[in-house]
Parts: structure tokens; sequence; C-alpha cells
């Protein structure tokens, strides 16, 4: 059933042969890890793609004065990993640390880079997914950098309304780049 959840969401991104994708896809590894777990440190490089079954995790910076900055939330269904440390194999930055228990399939770095010198269809995969998160990530800079803060509010409730029951309130208030005073002013004045 969880390799089979894997399987409909990379058929979602970029469809592949049935028999390269059975293939592939058993050789990812079942991870059950406890709420406030690291998988990957800032400093470390991360050596394994991620997939999502259940529950939510955050990739976050700290910075000066052990001030924090979430970057990413991810949640089932969904890839999960330091992404630009697992491209190009070297020390993250950022620490991605599970909010909730979680249950994950993983997939080493080796593995996935012997895969996709085999099959084409893997690197078609790659890029998609990588030019998707792209995508993603633009499209958050611009809310960072344009948006007032009730349209940065608008916008997390309409993409994700399920985290503001699931995530710290501190965590998403950093992830929307304001303090949380003011998270918590929109929270009890903007309608939705």
């Amino acid at each position: 059933m969880e390799i089979m959840l894997l399987q409909q969401f990379i058929q979602g991104i970029h469809p592949l042969p049935e028999t390269v994708l059975q293939q592939f896809t058993s050789q990812w590894q079942p991870l059950a890890v406890k709420r406030k777990t690291i998988l990957t440190a800032a400093g470390e490089t991360e050596r394994y793609l991620y997939f999502v079954l259940t529950g939510l995790q955050r990739a976050f910076y700290t910075g000066e004065g052990q001030k924090e900055a979430t970057i990413v939330f991810t949640y089932p269904p969904s890839f999960s990993g330091v992404a630009d440390s697992f491209l190009t194999q070297t020390p993250s930055r950022y620490f991605l640390e599970t909010i909730t228990a979680s249950r994950l399939l993983r997939i080493s770095h080796g593995q996935v880079e012997e895969w996709m010198q085999q099959e084409p269809a893997l690197q078609q995969l790659l890029f998609k997914a990588t030019a998707f998160a792209l995508r993603g990530a633009l499209e958050r800079h611009i809310e960072l950098q344009c948006y007032t803060n009730e349209e940065k509010f608008r916008t997390l409730l309409q993409r994700s309304p399920h985290l503001l029951n699931l995530v710290p309130h501190k965590y998403l208030a950093s992830y929307l780049g304001m303090d949380a005073t003011n998270f918590s002013k929109l929270l009890s004045t903007v309608r939705l």
C-alpha cells in the first residue's frame, strides 16, 4: 500500500514505464520517526530523498542568535529532504526536522544516481520534480518580498489550510516572515 502511494505520486509527476516504476520503487525503505527528530542537520550532506506517508516536517535555517527561519513544510503526499544538499551532495545549510511523528519511505542518493544512469525516464522525473520545487520556491520568494502580512496569511490558508491546526504558530509566523505577535493578530482578525 505505501509503495502504491509513492507510485501514484511519481506517475503524477512523470509517468514511468511500469517495469521501471516497480523496480525503482522497490528500492525505497520505510522509516518511522518520532516528533522533533532531526533527519538532516546543518553541516551534514543530505543522503536521502524521502517520500512522506504520514506526519509533518519542516526545513529551517538557524541564524545568528539562534533565530530560526522556517523555509518549507512537507506533508503527505510529497517528497522531502534538503533538496539542494541532496542534488549537489554538499553540506546543508538547513535542518530537516519532524514536527509530528512521521512515516516515510527513503532512498539513498547513491541509489538514485545509479538508477538515473540506467533509466533516462528517471532523469526526466528528477528534472520535473526539481522544476516544480523551483517554481514553488520562486512563488514563495515573491510572496515574502511583495505581499503584505495579510496577503501572505491568506495565501497560506488557501494553499494549505490544514497547517493552521497542525503546526505551532511560531513556525507558521516564521515561515511567513513575520513575528508571532503579528501572526496572532491576523489569526484573530482575518475572516476566512
